[in-house]
Parts: C-alpha cells; structure tokens; sequence
C-alpha cells in the first residue's frame, strides 16, 4: 500500500467514453475551428465535459485499407499517451475530430508532433475567440 501523499499517475486508456459518437461529429465540423499540421487537419469543439473525445474521419483517398486502418491506429495510440496534456477549456474539454491528406507514412513520433502542435494552435484559435466575445459556448 502506498503512501497517502503519493499520488498515482493517470491511467492511460482509450475506453468507449472517449471516441466520439457518429452523430458528434457534425458540430465540431460546424465549429470552424481547425488547424493543420503536415498531412493531418485537427477540428475542435468545447464539449463541456471533463474528458477529450476522438473521432477520426480518414477517407479512401488516403489509401488502402491497411494504410487507412494503421494511421488510425496510430492516432488513437498518441491520444491515448497524450489526453491528459492535452489543453482544457474554461467549460471542459474538447471534441477531436482529425482528418488526414494522402501521404507517404511517417513515425507515430511525428504524427504525436503534428496532432499536438495543431491542437494547441486550435485552442489558442479558441481562447482568443472566447476572450473577444465574453463567455461564449462552443
């Protein structure tokens, strides 16, 4: 058993409550808030509640279905190592939705690169947007 002031590291683990729905989908896109990174395009939307959610939309013009089935296996493994840095709105935390352009594949090193810098672009896109209009709702 271990001391009362340790404290235990989160536990790293991509469960139901964390993918987004299918019908979840069309307000982040309705959001307009998005930036992108290499070949991955991040959207983003307040959902007001205390965990992100990921939902991934890679079309068949990304490739075959290998290729499609390994970046989304990739993505979810860097938002199941990642979720808890990710940044918080005042309301909660956000909905992910991350698309993808054709390209050659690269690392889950980079893909952890491109996701995180373009989430972090979005959420300051989203804090100066809140700061501007007053407390604003997704």
């Amino acid at each position: 058993m271990s001391a009362p002031s340790e404290t235990k590291p989160p536990r790293k683990l991509f469960r139901r409550r964390h993918r987004l729905a299918g019908s979840g989908y069309a307000p982040v896109f309705e959001a307009k808030l998005r930036k992108s990174r290499g070949a991955i395009t991040v959207h983003l939307r307040p959902n007001g509640l205390d965990e992100h959610r990921l939902g991934l939309s890679v079309g068949r013009r990304f490739g075959n279905a290998a290729a499609r089935s390994r970046f989304k296996r990739m993505i979810r493994e860097v938002f199941r190592l990642e979720r808890f840095r990710l940044p918080m709105e005042r309301g909660g935390a956000y909905d992910i939705v991350v698309t993808a352009r054709a390209h050659e594949g690269v690392g889950q090193d980079v893909y952890r690169a491109w996701m995180l810098e373009a989430i972090d672009a979005a959420h300051r896109v989203h804090a100066r947007r809140v700061g501007r209009s007053g407390d604003v709702d997704g």
